[in-house]
C-alpha cells in the first residue's frame, strides 16, 4: 500500500479540494492507499520524502526536488480538481496503487 501528500500553497483550500479528489479517484479505481495527507507547502517540504507520492500544482514541483531524489514520486497537476487528470497521472506514474 501506498501513502500520498496533497500540497498547495497555504494548505487550507487548494490541498482540501485535491484530498477530495483524491479520495474519490481512489475509490473509483480501486487503488490500495493506506494514507492520505494534505498541507501547506511549508509542511509538505519537510515531510514530502515520507511518502511514496506527493501530488502539487504543476507550477510547485520543483519545491520536492530533495523528497523526489530520496524516491518519492512527485506528480504535478494543470487542474487539482481533475479527477480524470489525476487518475491518469497516478495510473502513469510508475507504482503499481492496486497492491
Amino acid at each position: 500500500m501506498v501513502t500520498i501528500l496533497a500540497c498547495c500553497a497555504n494548505g487550507s483550500g487548494t490541498s482540501i479540494m485535491m484530498s477530495m479528489t483524491l479520495d474519490r479517484v481512489i475509490n473509483a479505481q480501486g487503488y490500495k492507499v493506506s494514507k492520505t495527507h494534505h498541507c501547506a507547502l511549508s509542511e509538505g517540504r519537510t515531510t514530502a520524502q515520507n511518502y511514496d507520492i506527493v501530488l502539487c500544482p504543476q507550477n510547485f514541483i520543483h519545491m520536492f526536488a530533495d523528497a523526489e531524489a530520496k524516491g518519492s514520486k512527485v506528480i504535478g497537476l494543470n487542474n487539482v480538481m481533475s479527477g480524470d487528470e489525476m487518475a491518469e497521472k497516478l495510473e502513469n506514474c510508475g507504482i503499481d496503487l492496486r497492491k
